[in-house]
């Protein structure tokens, strides 16, 4: 059996594991004492949805077996949120030059900084939903008293206008919001990676 995590092959002996499932179980049980857990499983070269986990539990172990895992651990989610918490106070920073920038006809950095905003509310975003694995991490993560669910809820509706702002070319609505709604709310999210 070839047994791989996070892209490198492990040598493992197997003790008593016949089955997939055997062998998950066994490295489940060592990941919750590292403060790690699994988060993709591929079997011979196929990608295992949540919905097939089961089917794949009793598979018997061969030779030619290949088990690739994706772990991620509680340090690694701790570590990626304090990496966005300097790009967050960044962009908030330049957000409120925004309209200054539209103004005085720097269209590109704009679009490149709108591109950013969005890059970096993904990578928070995926993240957030991670840390939820860890509830050490996720019970921590309020912002403005809100969950990240709640907190993006009414942060996608200000989003939303940003962007439609952008489509109609609206340069005096995309200065406010960037100035008093998004960069504030930015700031937010990086007091509660500060708090983490």
């Amino acid at each position: 059996m070839d047994f791989y995590v996070n892209n490198e092959k492990l040598d493992i002996v197997l003790e008593d594991e016949k089955t997939i499932g055997d062998v998950l179980k066994s490295f489940e049980a060592e990941c919750e004492k590292n403060n790690a857990t699994t988060i993709n499983i591929t079997l011979n070269g196929k990608n295992i949805g949540a919905d097939e986990f089961d089917s794949i539990f009793t598979e018997p172990i061969n030779d030619d077996t290949k088990l690739e895992l994706i772990i991620v651990t509680q340090d690694e989610i701790k570590a990626s949120f304090q990496n966005q918490k300097a790009e967050c106070l960044e962009l908030s920073e330049m957000l409120l030059n925004l309209p200054v920038q539209l103004q005085s006809g720097k269209d590109k950095e704009a679009t490149l900084l709108i591109a950013k905003l969005a890059d970096f509310i993904e990578k928070f975003c995926h993240t957030a939903t991670l840390s939820a694995l860890f509830p050490a991490i996720h019970e921590k993560l309020s912002i403005d008293e809100k969950s990240v669910s709640e907190f993006f809820h009414d942060f996608s509706q200000i989003l939303n206008d940003f962007e439609q702002a952008i489509a109609a070319k609206d340069t005096v609505l995309m200065g406010d919001l960037a100035e008093y709604e998004i960069s504030p709310r930015l700031q937010s999210i990086a007091k509660t990676i500060e708090e983490l």
